[in-house]
């Protein structure tokens, strides 16, 4: 804040030669010069920071862009291998395909046997395991899935009656729950 003259409270008139600035006016003059070189300076810092951040920021997007697109491709590549592997039993089925019109029952179900023995090896190989389940087993919803509750006097109440379609894991986690019916209560 600025304080009055108090040449000019006093009455006096500025036609008086004016004497030195007192060592006050002197030192809040270098407080405002030295104020504005620190602002500036600060200014300048953050400027500089604020270019870096955005910089980094920018170089943050395009790694993010680099690993989704280095992700894709991956994925890519990997059902390019699985897909190429499943070829020969995809031939296999059209093989079979065509033997059912010239061969007799029996062996047309021998060779899908030998095909359905094939894809699971190729797929156990990648990973994939079949969830044991069998009729009589106790239920357990973290790897079952109950489709309907059958009254059944032949097998415990919660235990499996039949299974619907099996349950696999990959790579040890849950893939697919098996799909079972349940025995319920027995009727009457």
């Amino acid at each position: 804040m600025i304080e009055p003259d108090p040449r000019v409270a006093e009455g006096k008139t500025n036609k008086e030669p004016r004497a030195a600035k007192p060592a006050g006016e002197a030192g809040a003059a270098a407080d405002a010069a030295s104020l504005q070189a620190e602002l500036a300076r600060v200014a300048t810092e953050r400027d500089t920071y604020l270019d870096h951040l955005k910089r980094l920021q920018a170089e943050f997007d395009n790694y993010r862009k680099r690993v989704q697109r280095d992700s894709e491709q991956l994925r890519k590549l990997a059902a390019e291998d699985v897909i190429a592997a499943l070829l020969p039993v995809v031939d296999n089925m059209y093989r079979a395909c065509s033997a059912a019109e010239r061969h007799d029952e029996g062996q047309v179900v021998e060779g899908v046997e030998r095909v359905t023995g094939q894809l699971v090896a190729l797929l156990g190989g990648q990973g994939l395991g079949e969830l044991p389940v069998s009729p009589g087993d106790a239920f357990d919803p973290t790897i079952h899935e109950a489709v309907m509750a059958q009254p059944s006097a032949d097998h415990e109440e919660g235990t499996i009656v039949s299974i619907l379609e099996r349950g696999y894991t990959l790579h040890d986690k849950l893939l697919r729950p098996a799909r079972v019916i349940v025995a319920g209560r027995p009727a009457g």
